[in-house]
């Protein structure tokens, strides 16, 4: 029998912190959704859960791409790894996939998870790499590869996620960027900015109408804008002469938080330094699928495969393919996504 000067101290029990009323409203309430509980329950209702993505235009992706087994490729924006692993499961036997992210924090919580569902490094060589510099892989694999996959923007756990500042619906840092161990913060970049450059970035970076209005408030308040709120109140507070209905005024809303994160991770020199780089990477008759959500994003994309059609770089393009309907339906943010196809001549 063990005496009592041998037994240890029961391990002392706490609580998890319970939320108010019936339904939580903080991210970090969220607990069964974060631990991947009543996950079915809340896809049927067309929500996506907290901490998870909904990968979208998957079969359109797969259908364009022509997978098969043997091929390598590129998922040059995993996120949350719902592509790559539909990719993966076309592609095997003998297959290889490289998927690439910028993210840090979600890259290692989404490669621990293909990890566990049984791809291995033979197979599934995770990289985090912004994918203007997809180049870099020709290092590793000089003969190139058979298609390039790029889910364009941000992933749905990270604007649910208060933390990182991407979103004006809970309060948090005004960060807003992709890798959040490097770079200036939302807030920096607004404090540099005089009123013409704000003006610049709503127009080119969102296509904000009232881009003058919210750049003469945004510089006469940038100062005392330290969280998404506060960002959010100064443009508020910039149309409050236009009588914009509630849905007008999210729209611009989201429009402006789109603009400051583009300019945060310059996005769109990524972009084209991807678009460049597409011919370099890929076999002759390799395949590239891009996937975007707002104009600035298509533009650039149309515009570069229509070039590469004009110049005989691209044999054929593709787009723009839209989500199904009954996506849409299920998951409200396919609804602005856009994909174009182009096959290396």
């Amino acid at each position: 029998m063990m005496n009592e000067e041998s037994q240890e101290p029961p391990a002392e029990h706490h609580r998890r912190v319970r939320y108010r009323g019936t339904h939580p409203r903080r991210f970090g309430e969220k607990y069964k959704e974060l631990e991947g509980r009543e996950i079915d329950k809340i896809i049927r209702s067309g929500k996506t859960p907290a901490g998870m993505h909904r990968s979208i235009c998957v079969e359109e992706i797969l259908a364009a791409l022509e997978l098969r087994p043997g091929l390598a490729g590129v998922d040059a924006t995993l996120g949350y790894g719902g592509h790559s692993q539909a990719i993966l499961t076309r592609i095997l036997p003998g297959g290889i996939l490289y998927s690439l992210d910028v993210d840090a924090v979600e890259l290692a919580k989404t490669s621990a998870r293909l990890r566990e569902a049984g791809f291995g490094e033979e197979v599934l060589q995770v990289r985090q790499l912004n994918f203007a510099g997809i180049g870099k892989l020709l290092a590793e694999r000089e003969q190139g590869f058979d298609f390039v996959l790029a889910d364009l923007g941000v992933s749905s756990m990270q604007i649910d996620n208060p933390e990182r500042g991407f979103s004006f619906k809970r309060p948090g840092p005004l960060d807003l960027r992709l890798n959040s161990t490097r770079g200036a913060t939302g807030r920096e970049v607004l404090r540099k900015m005089g009123e013409p450059a704000i003006e610049k970035m709503l127009k080119i970076n969102a296509d904000e109408p009232f881009a003058a209005e919210i750049a003469a408030v945004l510089f006469a308040k940038r100062e005392k804008i330290e969280t998404t709120l506060d960002y959010a109140d100064a443009i508020r507070h910039s149309l409050n002469r236009k009588a914009l209905d509630p849905d007008q005024l999210k729209e611009t809303l989201q429009r402006c938080f789109q603009a400051l994160r583009i300019a945060v991770n310059d996005e769109f020199s990524a972009l084209d330094s991807l678009l460049n780089s597409l011919p370099l990477v890929l076999k002759p008759g390799g395949r590239a699928a891009i996937l975007s959500f707002h104009s600035g994003e298509d533009r650039r994309v149309k515009h570069a495969f229509k070039d590469g059609l004009a110049s005989g770089v691209y044999q054929a393009i593709d787009g723009p393919i839209r989500a199904s309907a009954r996506e849409q339906f299920e998951n409200p943010r396919s609804k602005c996504a856009i994909l174009r196809t182009a096959r290396l001549a």
